[in-house]
This record gives C-alpha cells, structure tokens and sequence, in this order.
C-alpha cells in the first residue's frame, strides 16, 4: 500500500490562485482579516476531484495522523457537520438514500456519528475546532487535516494558539493577544478569513513537520507556490470557532512575469 509521502502520482494542481496575497494590501498585513460571506465559506474548484482522492487515500491509509477528536469537541463536530450538511446542496450535492452524492460522482455515506472523517470525504477544506481551555485560551479540541502545511495534528492537539505557534518567530505574546481577541470577538453571523502563501519544492498536498523540522523551498521551475483561503467562524450551540482550510497550488512557472516579481519581494510571505 503506498505510503503518505508517495512520489508516484502528478501534482495536483490548479489553474491559478484565487487571490495574490503579496499583491493585495488588504491580506498582505498582519493577520489580514476580512469579512467572509457565509454563501461563500465553502468551495468546490477544479480540482475537487483529484483532492478528494488524495484525501481519501490518506484517511485510509493513516487515519491516526489526518484526524483527531478529543471528547470535550464532540457536540462541535456533530453541530459543524450538521451546519456543513445544510450547504452541501447549494454546492452541488445531492442526497440518495443514506448517501451523498458528490460533485464527481462519488457517493459517500451520510455518517454524522462519525462527523469530521466524513466531512473529509465530502469537502476539500480541511476542518479544525478550537475552543476555549480553562485559562480562556482557545485550544485545538479536533480536526480532520489532509493537507497540513508544515505542521503535524498530533503534536497540536490539544494545545493553546499561543502554544501551537511556538516555532513561529513572529507569533510573540502580542500577536498572541491580539489572536486571542480576535477569537473571542468571532460572531456566529460574521464569518472571517485570511490567506497565507508559502513556497515548495516539493508539491505533495500532504507536508506535515515537527517544531524545529526545516522545509526545503522550491526555486524556478522546481518550485510550487501554496496558498491557503482560511476562514473563521463561531458555531452557534457549542460556541466553537471553526477554522477551515482551503489549499491551492499552482506551478510557480504559471505567475506572471510581475506576479513574480512581486513574490520574490514580498515582505509578509505568511
């Protein structure tokens, strides 16, 4: 059975990024929040397909490292895949007997006693929970992460934002703070997001690191740049924020000669 790293299969790429983050001033500051349209939280793109097999390889192949679920999150996942359930429809879904029917044609089993491994198999976002520990501190309580970048799920769970940004040299106590508020301000009825961009040399979807654990960047043609599309939303019952995760990628080759450029410049690359 192939492994998580596997090598044998083509990148899965998209035909552009929805957003140049370095280009836009609006994303390329500190924390770059902005309002999200609720209609607008989840997507199905071109490469729903082939993301989908790649995740469902992976929840196959090594459930234990993609998905994890502490007892405290378990009301959030079933309210997060009820929520998620309602917009399945509207992004082209339909229901057949006890099953989803997909956008590619998969059929996947309406399993709400199992929340976070079947909204795996049904959305490309990857999906965390984070909510508040007895110092007030959102922790990470749960997660389906198929596509982690340079992070590992199991050496997070259950530890603060503060914590989980320990290797980030620019994630200090103030940052921390402010993150915090940030969190607690989060209403059920305004949704956020950000966007990140990072560079690789390696493009399997699948990159989990250890704190400490150094990532090769691409140059030129070897390169491949990843963007994520991260959004924030508060879960009305449970009071949990979820923290969903979009993740393109294209081949660095396919910028423009000034979409380049100004990569090359950026001064908030994350």
């Amino acid at each position: 059975m192939p492994g998580p790293h596997r090598r044998d299969a083509l990148p899965i790429l998209h035909d552009r990024l929805p957003f140049h983050l370095w280009t836009d001033p609006r994303l390329n500051r500190l924390l770059g929040i902005l309002p999200l349209d609720r209609d607008d939280w989840l997507r199905v793109d071109e490469v729903y397909g082939p993301q989908m097999a790649e995740r469902a390889r992976l929840i196959a192949t090594i459930p234990d490292k993609v998905h994890a679920l502490l007892p405290e999150a378990r009301a959030a996942a079933a309210e997060l895949y009820a929520m998620i359930a309602q917009h399945l429809p509207g992004l082209g879904f339909q229901r057949h007997g006890g099953d989803w029917l997909c956008p590619d044609g998969r059929r996947v089993a309406d399993d709400p006693a199992h929340p976070l491994l079947t909204l795996g198999h049904l959305v490309q976002e990857d999906l965390c929970l984070l909510q508040p520990g007895p110092d007030g501190s959102h922790r990470l309580t749960g997660a389906i992460l198929c596509f982690p970048a340079s992070w590992t799920l199991s050496q997070k769970i259950g530890r603060s934002l503060l914590d989980i940004h320990v290797p980030v040299p620019s994630y200090g106590p103030n940052i921390a703070a402010r993150v915090q508020r940030l969190f607690d301000a989060i209403r059920p009825e305004q949704p956020l997001w950000r966007g990140n961009v990072l560079d690789y040399a390696d493009p399997a979807l699948y990159q989990p690191r250890l704190e400490g654990e150094a990532r090769p960047a691409g140059e030129g043609k070897k390169a491949y740049i990843r963007s994520e599309r991260q959004c924030l939303l508060r879960l009305p019952q449970s009071r949990a924020v979820v923290f969903s995760i979009h993740t393109y990628q294209v081949h660095r080759a396919t910028l423009s000669p000034e979409a380049e450029a100004g990569f090359r410049a950026r001064s908030h690359p994350a």
